[in-house]
This record gives structure tokens, C-alpha cells and sequence, in this order.
């Protein structure tokens, strides 16, 4: 005779059959769409390189980027990105993990449904607006703080401090989540060895959800690197290949809005360009991804 198991198992499951069926076309559409983009990326980027115009040695070396007059040197756009990034990262990595301890240690749970979803609001903003923000608020404010003559009307630095405040409510809600997830048994140990909440909360809580804050921060990079409005609208629209966040230069991401939305001809070698440096924001962005998964896999903490 059956038993109650084998009875329910040979039951036709016609829905999740069907759910099961949609989960992985799903999967299948979002791994071919990817490696769509990326054989079209890879594609047109070697067509630019295999121009007689374009070294890939000067490419990769030089600190000049003029296609008009066959400079192809990425260093300009490249080191742009990364001071821009790297001034964004400096505010949103504290002030982004700032909050997330307070939300996930000292928030009561009111404050934390009410707080948590105000912060995310922020993230809902257009880039858009943010770029004005920057062009509108921010680069007045260094200017008065700094002079005139110091701070560009286009700059690195209000574009970095902007791209910080965009990242702010990634760095918090991916890191207050992994705060979250650390069991209470391991406070209630600090607390019984007799730590106070500063120190559970630093010493225990933070380091047992050091794989998730990575991976927070990780993400949070890379949408700094592929930032495209902000930078386009507040840094400026012209490679320059400069240290000083307070002058005007060009990101990749914001070369790209440029000449796309010019009036170059299909298939010139500015256009082409474009691949080029979209390609170095693709490895750029993957480099950081394997680096966070690599972290991650170091770091994580298992729990029973």
C-alpha cells in the first residue's frame, strides 16, 4: 500500500511546473541578454582597436585623449572616473555604514520601518536631478568655501561629492541587511562577557557581517564607476588629465554621453571610440565584482 508521501508525489503539479518553467527562461533571457551586450561590446571595441589610427600600447599608456587628432590615450577618462569614485566612496562608505549600525543596533524596530524606507527613497531619485544638484548647489558651496579661482564652474570634486550622496542609501540598506542577519546569540554572548553596545556592535556585530558590508561597498563602487548623468552634468565635457578634484574633466562614462548625442557619423573612429572605453568600463566593473566575490568567500561567516 502507498504511503501518504508517494501518493502526494505522483500528484500532477501542473502550476509549478509552469513556475518552474518561467524561473528558468528567465535565467536563460538574463544570461543570453548578457552575453549579447558583451559580444557587441567586445565587437565594435575591435573594430576601433584595429583602426591603423589607434595603438593599443598608446591606448593603454598615454595621457592624451584627442580622437580628433589620433590621441587615444584612456589614461585622461580613466583617472577621472577613479578620482570621482573615489571621492564619492569617501563619503558614502562611512556615512553609509554609520547609518546601517544605527539602523540594525540602535534603531527601535518604529524607527527602523519608518527610517529605512525614507533613506531608499533617495536612491529612487533621477541622476538627473542629482547632476543638477551638484551644478546648482554643491559647486556654488565649494566656491565660497574655496574661491572662485580655485573651484571650476565644472569639477570633479562636487561631481564625487554627489555620486557619494547617490550611493549613500546602497551602502546602508545592503549593509544594514547584513548587520541584520547576524544572530542575536552572538550579541547576547558580548553582552554577557559584559560589552557594551559600542563594542558589540563594533568588535562582534561588524566584523561577523564583514562579507555582506564587502559586498555592499563592492556594489556601490561600481555604480560609482558607471555613474553617467551626474558626471556628465557637473565634471565637465572635455578630457583633461588632472589630480585636482576642483578642475573640470571627463569621465568615461560621461565621454560616452557626449559623443553619442553628437553629431558624429556612424562607424567614424570618434564613435567607434566609444566601444573602446565602454569596454574598459566593462572590465573595470568585472575586476571589482571578482575581487568582492573572492572577499566575500574569505569572509563569510556560517551560522547553524
Amino acid at each position: 500500500m502507498d504511503t501518504v508521501a508517494q501518493q502526494i508525489a505522483r500528484k500532477p503539479r501542473v502550476g509549478e511546473k509552469i513556475i518552474e518553467g518561467l524561473l528558468r527562461l528567465a535565467g536563460l533571457l538574463s544570461i543570453f541578454t548578457t552575453i549579447g551586450i558583451v559580444y557587441v561590446l567586445v565587437r565594435d571595441a575591435l573594430v576601433f582597436f584595429a583602426s591603423p589610427e589607434v595603438n593599443v600600447f598608446d591606448f593603454l599608456t598615454q595621457t592624451t585623449w584627442q580622437p580628433q587628432l589620433g590621441h587615444f590615450g584612456i589614461w585622461p577618462l580613466l583617472n577621472a572616473t577613479l578620482i570621482i569614485s573615489i571621492i564619492g566612496m569617501s563619503l558614502s562608505i562611512p556615512v553609509g555604514l554609520a547609518t546601517a549600525i544605527y539602523l540594525s543596533e540602535y534603531a527601535s524596530p518604529r524607527a527602523r520601518g519608518i527610517l529605512k524606507p525614507i533613506m531608499e527613497i533617495l536612491a529612487g531619485i533621477p541622476t538627473v536631478v542629482f547632476g543638477y544638484f551638484a551644478l546648482t548647489f554643491v559647486t556654488p558651496l565649494l566656491r565660497s568655501i574655496f574661491g572662485d579661482e580655485v573651484v571650476k564652474i565644472y569639477n570633479m570634486a562636487s561631481a564625487g561629492l554627489v555620486v557619494g550622496i547617490l550611493t549613500i542609501p546602497l551602502v546602508a540598506s545592503l549593509s544594514e541587511d547584513a548587520l541584520h542577519a547576524v544572530p542575536d546569540s552572538l550579541r547576547q554572548a558580548a553582552y554577557g562577557l559584559g560589552a557594551t553596545k559600542r563594542e558589540t556592535s563594533l568588535r562582534v556585530v561588524v566584523p561577523a557581517a564583514l562579507s555582506g558590508i564587502t559586498a555592499a561597498v563592492v556594489v556601490a563602487v561600481s555604480r560609482a564607476v558607471g555613474e553617467t548623468m551626474i558626471v556628465a552634468l557637473a565634471a565637465g565635457a572635455g578630457p583633461n588629465f588632472t589630480f585636482n578634484p576642483f578642475q573640470s574633466a571627463e569621465s568615461m562614462t560621461g565621454y560616452m554621453v557626449r559623443i553619442s548625442g553628437g553629431d558624429l557619423s556612424y562607424g567614424s573612429i570618434d564613435y567607434q571610440s566609444i566601444f573602446a572605453v565602454g569596454l574598459v568600463v566593462f572590465l573595470l566593473t568585472l575586476l571589482l565584482n571578482i575581487i568582492s566575490q573572492r572577499i566575500v568567500r574569505r569572509f563569510r561567516e556560517v551560522y547553524e
